[in-house]
C-alpha cells in the first residue's frame, strides 16, 4: 500500500480523503504535474515547479507550498514508497468552502488542496514500446482555448486516448485549424532530413517541461529546430514523427492515421534524442 501527502499530511493510500465539496471534484478547478524518478532520483523537478507556479498564477490560485517543501514532499515518498523508476503526481485544487457555487470562494479562508502520490514503472526509462514506436491517429482539438495551463480538465484527452485505442493505435495527435496542436498528453513533432519541426509556444499547447530539455539538447547537438505550424497531411510526408512528455521522455512515432513513416521503424533523430535526454537527465536528477 503506497504512502501519499494530502494536506500536510503523510498517510496510506486508503486513509487519504478529499472534500466532496472539493472544486477539483466539482468544477475541475485545479492543476497538476508529473515529475519522472530515474534512479531514485526526480527529473526536471525545477521545470516542473516553476510551471506549476505560473498555472497557479494564471487561474488566480494560491500556492500552498514552498519550493523547497515541495522538493521535501517528492524526496520523502520516493524514500516512503521505494520509488526507483515511476512518477509522482501533484494536484493543487481551489479547495472547499464547504458548498458548491459557481464563485471562487475566498481566498483567505479557504485553503487549497494538496495532494501528490507515486506510480512504481519499472523499465520506463527501458521501454518496449520506444522500441517499436507509437501509431496515431489525428482527431479534432475541441479543448477550451488556454491549453498552457496544466489543469485537471483532462476529459477530451481521455477520449481521445480511447479513440486511438479503439483504431488499434496508441495515441492521438489533436488538429486545429487544419494544423496540429499537440498530443492527448504530449507534444507533437516532425522530422524532414536533419530538422526538427514543432508548433510554437502559445496558449494553443501545453508549454511542455521535455519539450524545452529536448530543444535544448537538440541544438547543443548541432540539429536545426524550427518552430511553426504543420499540417497532417505534412507529418505523413515526414521522415520520421516523435512526442516527448515527462512519462514517455522522448516516443517515436512510425505511423499517422494509417500511413507508415519511412520504413514504418523509428528513425534516426528521436532514438537519438531520447538517448542525450536520457542520459542529460540523468545527470542532472536530483
Amino acid at each position: 500500500m503506497r504512502t501519499v501527502y494530502v494536506n500536510g499530511e503523510y498517510l496510506p493510500e486508503n486513509e487519504a480523503k478529499v472534500s466532496i465539496f472539493d472544486r477539483g471534484f466539482l468544477m475541475a478547478d485545479g492543476v497538476y504535474e508529473v515529475t519522472s524518478v530515474l534512479g531514485g532520483k526526480l527529473i526536471d523537478f525545477e521545470g516542473h515547479a516553476i510551471r506549476l507556479s505560473r498555472s497557479l498564477n494564471e487561474l488566480d490560485m494560491r500556492n500552498p507550498i514552498s519550493k523547497d517543501d515541495l522538493l521535501e514532499v517528492h524526496r520523502e515518498l520516493v524514500r516512503l514508497n521505494e520509488i526507483d523508476e515511476g512518477l509522482i503526481y501533484l494536484q493543487v485544487t481551489r479547495g472547499s468552502d464547504g458548498d458548491r457555487d459557481f464563485a471562487f470562494p475566498d481566498p483567505e479562508t479557504t485553503e487549497p488542496t494538496i495532494v501528490l502520490f507515486t506510480q512504481s514503472k519499472p523499465g520506463m526509462a527501458d521501454s518496449p514500446a520506444a522500441q517499436k514506436g507509437a501509431k496515431i491517429i489525428s482527431i479534432e482539438d475541441i479543448r477550451w482555448g488556454r491549453r498552457d495551463i496544466k489543469t485537471v480538465q483532462l476529459l477530451y484527452p481521455s477520449m481521445g486516448k480511447m479513440m486511438a485505442k479503439k483504431a488499434g493505435c496508441d495515441d492521438a495527435w489533436m488538429v486545429e485549424d487544419g494544423f496540429v496542436t499537440e498530443g492527448t498528453s504530449n507534444n507533437a513533432y516532425i522530422v524532414k532530413g536533419n530538422k526538427i519541426i514543432t508548433r510554437a509556444l502559445s496558449n494553443d499547447i501545453l508549454h511542455g517541461i521535455t519539450r524545452a530539455a529536448v530543444l535544448r539538447f537538440a541544438k547543443e547537438a548541432q540539429m536545426e529546430v524550427e518552430e511553426r505550424n504543420f499540417t497532417i497531411d505534412e507529418a505523413k510526408e515526414a521522415d520520421e514523427a516523435f512526442t516527448t512528455s515527462a512519462s514517455a521522455f522522448v516516443m517515436p512515432v512510425v505511423e499517422i492515421d494509417g500511413v507508415a513513416l519511412g520504413d514504418g521503424k523509428p528513425g534516426r533523430i528521436a532514438p537519438r534524442l531520447r538517448e542525450i535526454y536520457l542520459d542529460e537527465m540523468r545527470k542532472a536528477a536530483v
